[in-house]
């Protein structure tokens, strides 16, 4: 191992991968502070060497295949032996099948669990090789485009063979009957089925399906933004919608009013809940599927974007014995993944958790959850109510809607329990006016509030991107609605820019080209702002101070705001300035 070690260390300074005094200088820093970290590793963090580039030097020096699949075709019969989540998880890629093996290109040739598993799966060989991180993005986009073909020709086929209602009318039957029998016909089930699974596979966060004049259109939401899926015929509606109400238990002849169900699916091995709402338009009913994972995992508040202060400051509070957790934002800002995610951190042993929710959106384990029901009388307040006589450590409510769950959380807060909600506020002042619109003493709110959250997503770019510098005027222009040099200092505190480094030397990022846009992002991250209620915003409050005054404040003593974050995230590479202004409203 060290005479390997050994040979990757001159093999990265013969290639000018980097300097003999920079690697010298990272291996004395790592003994130095004990770090057991390999020395590649450590350069890669400190951005001196990049990922792509250790693994070539290590698959050199190791004996080990190094393949490039950037601009390669596979065959998605091969391709799909191993089941795109999975591929995607494990970043790992069956590109050539032989008589008896499968070769495989990796980013971790020791990633052996991977291997097994996929071993099994196939029952072949398995050649691991590795890989470049644009290899394994090149080919996941080869399954969307794949799975969208073939789910299109194959739905276009079913769709020839749909039946219209009055094939299914006899002299008996009611159109509750009929409606039944078209939603149970083997092409209606296929086509649903399929796609819900190509929804999945894409990510989606939601399936739209409308009904035009003259057709029906399939959409999904990725990522935020909306793209067209699918265009079928207009007769393809009845069915479809039809099959939907039959998964969700919907009434199938009332087409009047709304309606709102749910339903659970079982996709490549992974339990997917469907939230159902079907609308009546002018043309049709309308129907939209909200894909909720049953299993909340991998998600921390390092991952979801959260860094720095901010960071600091939203662990500070869950040190906090009582008090509440306040985030805010749009519907879709990530609001209730994040209080998920910091219910992951309170989850131990010694406290009882208990949450009342509209919908549940994922299952965790040792938590007792509850959906509200408005239409029994089991509201937010009531479920509220009835849980602080559970002996809960910890509550969480989905949304805090109105005076009287508002006026039950903070009681319940002050009464030694944890208080985790969410509230429909632009920004994280904007929380404490809106609280005391719904009639809570500002005596109140400074004594149970410990952080208040604001969050939005933005599109992460991959790396279809290309730095460029801006110009002063674009600078100016920037500053006026940011203040760089906050950001300026953060980026320094957190070394992702030299002590030195000015505005004018520092990279930003962009699309390689506008028409990249569908394959330039992949996935979301959050920008977010918080303030802890201090000495003096606790005065702010008592004096009854605007949303203006009070972020004005929590920007003197270092919160970073929104906007900001989103400019240190376009900084690192993350993603670009024109995102973070689409999202960020002022």
């Amino acid at each position: 191992m060290l005479n390997e070690e050994t040979q990757l260390k001159e093999f990265i300074i013969d290639s000018g991968l980097v300097t003999r005094t920079e690697y010298d200088d990272t291996e004395n820093e790592a003994k130095k502070n004990g770090n057991n970290e390999k020395v590649g590793n450590l350069l890669v963090s400190y951005g001196k060497l990049s990922e792509d580039d250790l693994r070539r030097a290590t698959a050199y020096v190791y004996g080990i295949p190094f393949i490039s699949l950037a601009n390669q075709k596979i065959d998605f019969a091969t391709l799909s032996l191993i089941p795109e989540p999975v591929a995607r998880k494990n970043n790992i890629i069956a590109f050539k099948k032989n008589f008896d093996s499968l070769e495989v290109a990796m980013l971790d040739i020791q990633d052996l669990a991977s291997i097994e598993f996929i071993k099994k799966k196939v029952g072949l060989k398995i050649l691991s090789r590795l890989t470049d991180s644009d290899s394994i993005k090149n080919a996941l986009l080869q399954y969307q485009k794949s799975l969208k073909a073939e789910f299109g020709d194959m739905i276009q086929k079913d769709v020839l063979s749909l039946k219209s209602v009055e094939a299914f009318k006899t002299s008996k039957s009611s159109l509750e009957d009929e409606l039944k029998k078209m939603a149970e016909d083997l092409p209606v089930v296929r086509i649903v089925d399929t796609l819900l699974k190509h929804a999945a596979l894409q990510n989606a966060s939601d399936v739209h399906m409308e009904c035009m004049e003259n057709q029906f259109l399939v959409r999904y939401r990725i990522d935020g933004i909306l793209h067209d899926a699918m265009v079928l015929p207009k007769n393809a509606s009845t069915s479809i919608t039809a099959r939907i109400k039959v998964l969700a238990n919907l009434k199938l002849d009332e087409k009047r009013l709304p309606q709102d169900g749910r339903f659970k699916t079982d996709i490549n091995g992974e339990a997917v809940s469907f939230r159902v709402s079907v609308l009546p338009t002018y043309y049709g009913e309308k129907t939209v599927m909200r894909l909720l994972r049953e299993n909340l995992s991998g998600f921390t508040l390092e991952s979801m974007g959260f860094h720095g202060e901010c960071l600091e400051k939203v662990y500070e509070a869950t040190r906090k014995a009582n008090g509440m957790i306040l985030t805010t934002g749009p519907t879709g800002s990530g609001k209730t993944t994040t209080l998920y995610s910091i219910l992951e951190i309170l989850n131990t042993v010694d406290v009882n958790i208990s949450t009342i929710e509209d919908p549940i959106e994922y299952q965790i384990p040792r938590i007792n959850q509850t959906q509200v029901k408005p239409e029994i009388g089991f509201t937010f307040a009531n479920g509220l109510r009835s849980l602080v006589r559970q002996d809960p450590d910890i509550i969480m409510v989905g949304e805090i809607r109105d005076n009287e769950t508002a006026s039950l959380a903070v009681n319940a807060a002050l009464t030694g329990h944890l208080v985790l909600s969410t509230l429909h506020t632009n920004s994280a002042a904007g929380a404490i006016p809106r609280l005391l619109d719904m009639k809570i003493e500002p005596f109140l709110l400074v004594s149970t509030i410990n952080v208040v959250l604001a969050q939005r997503l933005v599109r992460k770019l991959t790396a279809k991107r290309e730095k460029y510098f801006l110009t002063k005027a674009e600078l100016d222009t920037l500053g006026k609605r940011v203040d760089l040099n906050s950001v300026l200092s953060s980026l320094k505190k957190e070394n992702i820019i030299g002590k030195d480094d000015t505005w004018d030397k520092i990279p930003f990022y962009k699309l390689k080209s506008p028409d990249d846009e569908a394959e330039g992002f992949s996935g979301r991250i959050g920008i977010h702002e918080a303030f802890n209620m201090t000495s003096t915003i606790r005065e702010l409050v008592m004096k009854g101070a605007t949303t203006q005054e009070i972020e004005a404040q929590a920007k003197k003593e270092g919160m970073m705001t929104m906007l900001e974050d989103g400019i240190f995230k376009v900084v690192q590479g993350t993603t670009t300035i024109e995102e973070v202004l689409r999202v960020v409203s002022e």
